[in-house]
């Protein structure tokens, strides 16, 4: 199954339909659904891959929490219910508390498609739930949802009109909950797992901070290029802020400037050599105490093997009873 494919009638109810679930998204979700979405990306090669995905959560009567996800597997559209099972079963043996609650897939919005889909979990929740991730809106805000998140969960329902019923989805409002141990993880995995260190962390805000500044400099330069073709008004306000801009920049080729750089420069590099040496020393020195310590044994047990062999010889060291007598 490839991309989803849209429909000409909506099954998404209009947004004055309100929903009465009250539903928390939890950001372990949302980290699982990205990264697998990144990864499909990745190893298909396609800027749209479809994939599917179990949620896991708890539900106390119209209040439900989608806690974590596990992925699906799926052929010609239908899909490995022993997978799932075997998947769920497994979940229920470390997390108790966690039921099957819906699933997850990536699409602007629900189709036909996801009605079929629908279908085949109904076995597992009567009512599950569907959560999706738009990427094409990031950063876009919707009209129910507070969080600036590509994410849409929606709640099953039937549509009775004209006499005929068909199945259709209520937009659900949530909010996303965070508990201690969450935002600890979530923070942690944000600074890279607690491999990195503060020399990292600092040239990664140096990076992004120089990329920043690039990037705006690319809008200026793209602002004077068009004017010049004449694809852009004249804003004499906005030339005068970039003349004052260039003006305040130090003078590059100024001789004081460039010694003064140079001298800058030798620094750090004296500095990156001193400090290697200050490593290769420290090596050097553990390496001596070590043969230091190895030579040392072995003197001390060839020592007290000739000693003892000299004992045993007629001319050898003469015992108390010797120098006496």
């Amino acid at each position: 199954m490839s991309t989803m494919e849209t429909d000409e009638v909506s099954v998404v109810l209009s947004s004055n339909t309100a929903s009465g679930l009250s539903l928390s998204l939890h950001p372990l979700p949302i980290l699982n659904i990205s990264e697998h979405l990144t990864r499909l990306k990745l190893q298909t090669n396609s800027p749209n891959p479809f994939l599917l995905g179990a949620l896991l959560g708890t539900q106390n009567g119209r209040e439900i929490e989608i806690v974590n996800t596990f992925e699906l597997a799926i052929t010609n559209d239908t899909v490995h219910h022993a997978y799932l099972v075997s998947r769920r079963d497994q979940y229920k043996q470390v997390f108790p508390s966690l039921e099957f609650i819906g699933w997850y897939s990536v699409a602007p919005y629900p189709t036909a498609k996801h009605i079929a889909l629908h279908e085949q979990f109904t076995g597992y929740c009567s009512t599950p739930l569907l959560l999706l991730l738009q990427p094409a809106v990031v950063g876009s805000q919707n009209k129910l949802n507070t969080q600036p998140l590509p994410f849409k969960a929606y709640e099953p329902s039937i549509e009775i009109r004209e006499r005929t019923s068909r199945a259709v989805y209520i937009e659900v409002p949530y909010t996303v909950e965070t508990g201690e141990a969450e935002r600890i993880a979530v923070d942690w995995t944000a600074k890279g797992g607690g491999s990195g260190t503060s020399l990292e962390a600092h040239l990664q805000t140096q990076r992004s901070a120089v990329k920043m500044l690039h990037d705006r400099l690319l809008v200026l330069v793209k602002y004077v290029t068009d004017v010049i073709a004449g694809q852009a008004p004249n804003d004499y306000t906005t030339f005068r802020s970039l003349s004052a801009l260039v003006a305040s920049l130090p003078a590059t080729e100024n001789d004081a400037f460039r010694e003064e750089f140079d001298t800058e420069y030798e620094d750090v590099q004296l500095t990156a050599v001193l400090s290697s040496l200050t490593k290769c020393t420290n090596v050097l020195n553990d390496l001596v105490d070590k043969h230091i310590v190895l030579a040392s044994g072995r003197d001390d047990r060839m020592g007290g093997g000739i000693r003892r062999k000299q004992m045993g010889k007629p001319g050898g060291f003469q015992g108390d009873w010797d120098r006496t007598h």
